[in-house]
């Protein structure tokens, strides 16, 4: 017993970085003196630590777990983020803006984009972006918190200072450190489930949950539990990465830029200190050595660092809660980093473990719907990812052919031709992207509907002109009354050089 409480339930988290202490931190805050948990890891080993841009519930996330954002916000050297700016992804010389916020005003029974869709046959010539605040509002460059939550954003920041913002606050919560690599993973003869991680130093770390964050290796879930995994790369052709850091040369601006090249992509994200580069590439088409001077002559600033090479498979875990085991990040699966999901997967995996914590014994129910919504949340994401390369009028290198004649899931087949033929997106099951951001990425990628609500016909001519004018004004008052973004970020969190150095 442990004041009232009968045997606090022991957690052991193998591996630190950006999962290993969001999940520490989560749930050391959250359970209190009803677990004790326990993080292994080794300064010998280092993190991936590249992902730097966020999508808008981490907002939530923090908030959960009582976060000051300013002081966050100081601490890993963050900006603002209000959506991806996409440069010659339907063919080059094209842009659009995939943003955070909702466009126009929907009606219950169609979304904005009907009205708009009727409008252009009606003579409207202006852009579906032009409805849209958050949107205006980056490609100015503008930022502040409005009321109400009236701006979504999200974050770019520093994954590395954040991990060990979220430790100093697990720790805190008592959450205990130990350093070590793991030399043996004890499986219990009986019941198949991991009994204890064994240090190389012979310390023995017994638990009754294991949470595995030791990234691409997953030393427990594969290595020790032969969980599988099923490969996409037939899906999702990029399958490496290179990433480096530069000085910042201007003020920072509110999005993160994602530019097609003829072998894949590269992304541009600015911090407060810095900023963060990358090529993601299919190596079938492009060497490590093209790729790495391909990226040297586009960054931008002095280059800070040594470039950090990544090899990858996209896909996931066949079972991401195996025995008494949950996979947390990378250990659980990859999706390529073009929609910043990778931060957000280990938020949901950590908070629906909470939502399912066992009292007792593991329920095999509990297993069962947490695999479920997992993979629920991956194919559903696989398809926002896919819908990328799959729509473009690109036809101008071998990666681009393949990608445009390559067979798609059925699932995201039919959500294409439903918006080409009606209009329509629909959500599911908490999908996180909404059906604004299915509709952005959609007609940026050069998919335009053929018909629309009869709903918008309802409209006579000169209510469509005031609701389409209203709107367009409101955005445009609203976003010329910001602060410019970088000036915002230095007075509301503006971080010191000292923290820059981490």
């Amino acid at each position: 017993m442990t004041d009232g409480i009968p045997h606090p339930r022991r957690i052991v988290i193998a591996g630190g970085g950006t999962a290993g202490w969001m999940a520490a931190a989560a749930i050391a805050r959250t359970l209190g003196r009803t677990v004790d948990v326990t993080l292994v890891e080794s300064d010998a080993i280092g993190t991936i630590g590249v992902g730097e841009s966020t999508i808008p519930p981490l907002v939530t996330y923090n908030r959960l777990l009582g976060i000051n954002e300013a002081e966050f916000m100081r601490a890993t050297q963050a900006t603002f983020k209000l959506g991806i700016l996409f440069d010659d992804w339907k063919n080059i010389g094209d842009r659009y803006f995939h943003s955070f916020g909702l466009t126009g005003k929907d009606h219950w029974s169609a979304g904005f984009q009907h009205f708009w869709l009727y409008a252009r046959t009606k003579g409207y010539e202006q852009s579906y972006d032009d409805y849209c605040l958050e949107l205006i509002a980056a490609l100015q460059g503008k930022f502040a918190h409005l009321p109400d939550d009236g701006m979504n954003y999200a974050y770019q920041l520093d994954s590395t200072l954040y991990a060990k913002f979220l430790r100093t606050m697990a720790e805190g919560d008592g959450t205990k450190r130990v350093e070590g690599k793991i030399a043996q993973v004890d499986l219990d003869g009986e019941s198949g489930n991991i009994a204890a991680l064994v240090l190389e130093n012979g310390t023995r770390i017994e638990g009754d949950l294991f949470l595995d964050c030791t990234g691409f290796r997953a030393v427990l879930i594969e290595q020790a539990l032969h969980a599988g995994f099923d490969d996409w790369t037939h899906y999702l052709p990029c399958d490496s990465a290179i990433a480096l850091q530069t000085e910042n040369v201007r003020p920072p601006v509110p999005y993160t830029r994602a530019m097609a090249h003829d072998a894949g992509w590269q992304w541009r994200i600015p911090l407060q200190h810095r900023s963060g580069n990358g090529i993601v590439y299919c190596s079938r088409y492009l060497t490590k050595e093209k790729a790495l001077e391909r990226l040297l002559g586009n960054v931008e600033g002095e280059v800070l660092t040594e470039p950090n090479v990544l090899r990858f498979t996209t896909g996931t875990r066949r079972r991401q809660w195996y025995r008494n085991c949950i996979a947390i990040g990378l250990s659980g699966g990859f999706m390529e980093p073009l929609e910043s999901t990778s931060i957000h997967l280990i938020q949901r995996a950590v908070l629906r473990l909470i939502r399912m914590m066992p009292l007792g014994e593991i329920s095999a129910r509990d297993v069962a719907e947490f695999n479920a919504q997992q993979d629920a949340d991956a194919l559903q994401i696989r398809d926002f990812l896919i819908l990328h390369y799959k729509a473009t009028e690109r036809r101008d290198s071998p990666f681009w052919r393949q990608c445009a004649a390559m067979p798609i899931p059925d699932t995201l087949s039919q959500k294409i031709e439903l918006f080409r033929e009606t209009g329509r997106v629909f959500r599911k099951d908490e999908e996180l992207f909404a059906e604004n951001s299915w509709v952005q990425v959609m007609m940026g990628q050069g998919i335009t509907p053929r018909s629309y609500h009869p709903i918008a016909e309802k409209l006579p001519d000169e209510e469509l002109a005031k609701l389409l004018g209203t709107i367009r004004d409101n955005v445009t008052r609203t976003v010329a009354a910001l602060p410019e973004h970088g000036a915002y970020v230095a007075r509301y969190c503006g971080a010191s050089t000292q923290t820059a150095r981490g």
